[in-house]
């Protein structure tokens, strides 16, 4: 998936529906507020609650910030 696709959009969190950022060093979708990030298999975002992993806060300081903790 890339950073100008239009499905990024309209993609949202299964858990708090919010909007989610590409992740692009890790192929996932990651929501900043939860602290989730949802992987992207054979360019299929897997948005099942049960398919998200938590990131622990070292890792959510590395990432890019793509958007607001409370957007």
């Amino acid at each position: 998936m890339k950073p100008d696709n239009p499905l990024l959009k309209i993609l949202a969190c299964p858990l708090d529906k919010g909007p989610l950022i590409l992740d692009e060093t890790g192929g996932a979708l990651y929501n900043p507020r939860l602290h989730r990030r949802y992987p992207i298999i054979d360019g299929i975002p897997q948005l099942l609650p049960s398919s998200g992993e938590l990131v622990v806060e070292q890792e959510h300081d590395a990432l890019p910030a793509g958007l607001p903790d409370s957007a």
